[in-house]
């Protein structure tokens, strides 16, 4: 099932902390980054917040920027993202500024939370998950049912630590504070347990004012899940990357991830990429792995589009350069139509030599969604 992209967001003391154990909110953030932050919130479709946050902090969540809403309003977008919220108990204070500020909220809880709910009624849609709380079916939810593909995740801790141990966070902002908070009962952004896969890949660096926001990505989402968590993530992924590719008339947009059996990422790439105006995108990848990688035989290619079987401007179709890498698997969301080639079937071609071949149909409208200027 397709979820949202989970970007988690946070800032913390240089040793680990998200707050102090006074009365007032600790503030580790610099002016400019309160703005960067705001700009964030006014890209996304909605902003998650534990109840312990709501308790703790009692947060708006609101985009304060009047240009910023109103070219949300202008993209035929909600002023203000949706608001949410988990709280298994529904204990959750009814005039807290999260429910009387902002656009729509919606609060996932269990089944004896929502009871708990409706005796003391909330401003918001109130989504009963069960007798326990599952992340994969309020993300499943957030997806299909309320649009949701970019959600931002601001705390607290707790919700951090679960969403990065089940492998189902995209991408980790961490702004680093310069000082020391020091107290041992002062709240920490990641709590003990197993994590899933290894180091994550830094993605950018960047000094604002006093402090240091560093974006990561997890190179191992998924892994130790069942493998279609994982299918879903690098599919996922591989349709953005198609939405980066320089438009052409004369030949599709198409993203493409190589991933290792333990979910490390090899490589990336997308049609036209680096300004060649042939290449395509399971080519650019591979060819940015060494050929001898010892992991290639037990990779996964996920491409947004069926790799091509003919092709007209490189010796090579994409389906043989999979099979000449020694890969055996691959994973799209789009069978290729016949816009440029008659009767295209890369995936025969790939099943014929043994390869196995996945196809999520559910991902399909993501991937033509770079191509919609081509004919049909």
């Amino acid at each position: 099932m397709p979820f949202p992209y989970v970007l988690l967001s946070a800032a913390v003391s240089l040793d680990g902390c998200l707050d102090d154990t006074g009365p007032d909110r600790l503030l580790l953030s610099s002016p400019a980054d309160f703005d960067r932050v705001d700009e964030v919130r006014a890209s996304v479709d909605a902003i998650l917040v534990g109840a312990g946050t709501i308790r703790a902090d009692n947060p708006r969540l609101l985009v304060n920027s009047p240009e910023r809403r109103a070219a949300r309003e202008a993209a035929g977008r909600p002023a203000y993202p949706l608001k949410v919220t988990v709280s298994g108990s529904g204990d959750l204070d009814p005039t807290a500024r999260f429910w009387h500020t902002g656009g729509e909220k919606v609060v996932y809880t269990t089944d004896r939370g929502a009871q708990r709910l409706h005796a003391t009624p909330v401003a918001a849609d109130v989504v009963p998950l069960g007798t326990e709380l599952d992340w994969r079916r309020l993300l499943a939810h957030l997806y299909e049912v309320r649009g949701v593909r970019r959600l931002m995740v601001e705390g607290g801790g707790r919700i951090h630590t679960q969403l990065l141990q089940q492998g189902l966070a995209d991408e980790l902002q961490l702004v680093l504070a310069p000082l020391f908070v020091g107290d041992p009962k002062a709240p920490r952004l990641f709590g003990p347990g197993g994590y899933q896969g290894g180091r994550l890949r830094l993605l950018e660096t960047r000094r604002i004012e006093d402090v240091v926001l560093m974006r990561y990505e997890p190179t191992a989402p998924g892994a130790g899940l069942l493998d279609s968590a994982a299918d879903h993530h690098w599919l996922a992924l591989a349709c953005e990357l198609a939405a980066q590719c320089p438009p052409s008339r004369t030949a599709f947009s198409v993203g493409a991830v190589v991933v290792a059996a333990d979910g490390t990422e090899l490589a990336r790439g997308h049609s036209r990429e680096g300004g060649d105006s042939v290449v395509h995108a399971e080519e650019a990848a591979l060819a940015k792995i060494d050929a001898d990688d010892p992991r290639l035989s037990a990779a996964t290619v996920y491409s947004s589009l069926e790799p091509c079987a003919h092709r007209a401007s490189r010796p090579a179709p994409c389906a043989r350069l999979i099979l000449a890498a020694g890969v055996r698997r691959v994973v799209t969301a789009w069978r290729e139509p016949d816009t440029f080639v008659v009767a295209a079937d890369g995936s025969g071609m790939l099943e014929a030599a043994g390869a196995d071949v996945v196809v999520l149909p559910e991902y399909e409208e993501r991937a033509k969604a770079p191509n919609r200027h081509l004919p049909a």
